[in-house]
């Protein structure tokens, strides 16, 4: 959005959702309810005068106190001050008035997309004003005036309310006439629920129905309409809805309108502009948001630290960063913060979330020239080729990111040269990356490294699954399964899933299986949940070196070993066996302790140990190409 100039400040309003003041992109705290009636009170006025009366009205009801001059210059003098040098706000014939100038405010980009969008729509122009119309029902972040009092929300909610429904229905027509009757039918079966009298609603359902082949079903929707407007209202359906029922009735409902591409001159807000204007027909993103995210995990669990730090960086509270590199063991978590903190700051991101896991199923790397391709096609939808190169793509999606405040999440990543090309431009847009391994060479994201759960945050990750009551009878036992889990969230989630579907086992029966190291791993498997195969992807992600070192120390078969020890064994010199020996670790393959006389101790950590003993046992390592050798 474009923001009013204090100098060097840029200030955003935003009240189409939970009411914002940002100043340079960073929200300034608006703690007390009354501060935020103020604010919006001001900005709904759209620049005249609010009396005094008003005001106090908004704020205190019928019987405002005795200070209530003195507090409403306070509140004016708190804005001010949160907005250095200052906002414009006036003082008038016992009032004030807020001349906002050119900063942004999502209501009024709502308006004039909303205007473009309708035009469009009155000119036959249909897809294009389907699109128009959806980036204005973007800008809605939530409820609105929903955090600002009582007062205030009767008197202006309404009007709100009924210009975003009334945009809605215009998008939704614009859908309708272009064939996209089956995307809509579940949103309008919503829609006519919590407005059931609003015949246009009804009408647009029954058009969609039919559409689809379900006349009975439209049918019905209008007697169900009929006897509603009857018993409630004491009158018929109007005319237009009527008619649509005769047209039902006798099956001779129009076609939707064929109607040609078109090209998209208009961006969702005004200061988001395209870098090359996008042929849209009638494509599966027209008119969508891009919104990627995988389901989040509903019994998300500690990490309360790491997400406060990802949500910070994330909303521009680090200043220079652009987004975040999440690091840690397989099965740590990284995954689940990271979608977990993208759904958290969504609203900060309503212009689209974007999301890839890097790692094909094979567990290869995904190229970044397919990758962009999918996400150009989210973001310009309909276009008609997309550049053939790695750098012309590269370069259109920065500059489309440059623009807009989108957020990436790359999951999986296994080295610089994915993330490079695919991390954003500009100073809205903001990328989390997750990774088993640290890219120092990437620049601008605030790396968080994620350890294994402390014993309170893995019961509490437990609790949370299979009940308080049932880990509380049972402290001891339950402890031990942290333990024999290592605080890897994954194997704790996996443990948690086969208590709950064994409701008579004991924790200590879980425990008990657990113990036997040589299905230790077997048992933490369920579904796609597999801790070995996790532990084994890490292995085979490594650069042949380290993969080779790996599996040469595990045929070592000792519980710990120094750096001179594994040079011995690797047959090669001290500081190449610590390079390799350091590259492990950082890979989470190898555990690093201080020693007497300032050497450092490796050993395997527990469950990789595990998996270190299977393939020993088997007798065989996994060497490059995923080929069983016998051990050197």
């Amino acid at each position: 959005m474009s923001g009013r100039q204090y100098g060097e400040r840029r200030l955003e309003f935003r009240i189409l959702g939970p009411t914002e003041l940002l100043v340079d992109g960073v929200p300034v705290p608006l703690t007390a309810p009354k501060l935020r009636t103020v604010l919006v009170a001001l900005l709904l006025s759209r620049g005249r005068l609010v009396s005094d009366v008003s005001l106090s009205e908004l704020l205190w009801g019928p019987l405002p106190p005795a200070t209530m001059a003195a507090q409403l210059y306070t509140y004016i003098s708190r804005l001010r001050r949160s907005c250095e040098p200052g906002l414009d706000v006036r003082r008038g014939l016992r009032g004030y008035r807020l001349d906002i100038g050119t900063a942004g405010f999502d209501l009024h980009h709502f308006q004039r997309a909303a205007d473009r969008g309708r035009q469009s729509l009155r000119d036959g122009q249909y897809a294009m004003a389907a699109g128009q119309l959806a980036s204005a029902l973007s800008l809605w972040r939530g409820p609105a005036l929903a955090d600002v009092t009582e007062s205030l929300t009767a008197a202006e909610l309404p009007c709100l309310e009924e210009s975003r429904l009334s945009v809605q229905e215009d998008r939704i027509e614009a859908d309708l006439a272009v064939g996209r009757h089956a995307r809509v039918l579940t949103e309008l079966v919503g829609l006519v629920a919590e407005h059931p009298v609003r015949e246009s609603l009804r009408g647009q359902l029954m058009t969609a129905l039919y559409r689809v082949g379900r006349l009975a079903d439209a049918l019905r929707v209008y007697e169900q309409g009929r006897r509603l407007l009857k018993g409630e209202l004491g009158i018929e359906p109007g005319a237009v809805l009527r008619d649509l029922h005769r047209a039902v009735l006798l099956e001779n409902l129009p076609e939707p309108v064929s109607s040609a591409p078109v090209v998209v001159h208009a961006p969702q807000v005004e200061a988001l502009r395209p870098v090359a204007d996008a042929v849209v027909p009638d494509d599966l993103w027209g008119g969508l948001v891009p919104a990627m995210l995988p389901m989040d995990v509903g019994d998300f669990t500690g990490r309360t630290d790491e997400l406060a730090e990802t949500l910070a960086t994330l909303r521009g509270q680090r200043g220079g960063r652009r987004g975040v590199m999440l690091t840690g063991a397989a099965g740590i978590g990284k995954s689940a913060l990271a979608i977990h903190a993208g759904y958290a700051c969504r609203t900060d991101f309503s212009q689209g979330q974007l999301y890839i896991d890097l790692r094909e199923q094979d567990g290869g790397p995904k190229k970044p020239l397919e990758v962009l391709g999918g996400f150009l096609r989210a973001l310009l939808p309909g276009r008609q080729g997309l550049p053939a190169t790695l750098d012309e793509r590269v370069q259109l999606y920065r500059s489309l990111l440059a623009q807009r405040r989108v957020l990436v999440v790359l999951d999986n990543a296994s080295a610089d040269w994915q993330v490079r090309p695919l991390l954003p431009s500009g100073d809205s847009s903001r990328a989390v990356v997750t990774s088993r391994c640290p890219m120092p060479s990437v620049e601008g994201l605030h790396a968080v490294r994620l350890g294994r759960l402390d014993e309170p945050a893995a019961l509490a990750l437990l609790a949370d699954v299979v009940g308080g009551a049932r880990v509380a009878d049972e402290p001891g036992p339950a402890g031990r399964v942290v333990e024999l889990c290592d605080g890897l969230p994954l194997a704790l989630r996996v443990c948690a899933d086969r208590l709950r579907n064994h409701p008579g086992w004991r924790v200590a029966d879980l425990v008990e299986r657990l113990t036997c190291d040589e299905s230790r791993l077997d048992l933490l498997c369920e579904g796609s949940l597999d801790v070995r195969a996790r532990l084994r992807a890490g292995v085979l992600e490594l650069e042949p070196p380290s993969r080779d070192a790996f599996w040469a120390l595990a045929s070592m078969d000792a519980a710990s070993f120094t750096a001179a020890e594994a040079a011995a064994h690797l047959g090669v010199l001290p500081r190449r066996a610590q390079v390799l020996l350091d590259a492990l670790v950082d890979a989470w393959l190898l555990e690093a302790f201080p020693a007497d006389g300032g050497r450092s101790v490796h050993r395997f950590p527990p469950l990789v140990g595990l998996l270190v003993r299977e393939q020993t046992h088997q007798g065989r390592t996994e060497r490059p190409g995923g080929q069983p050798q016998p051990p050197a």
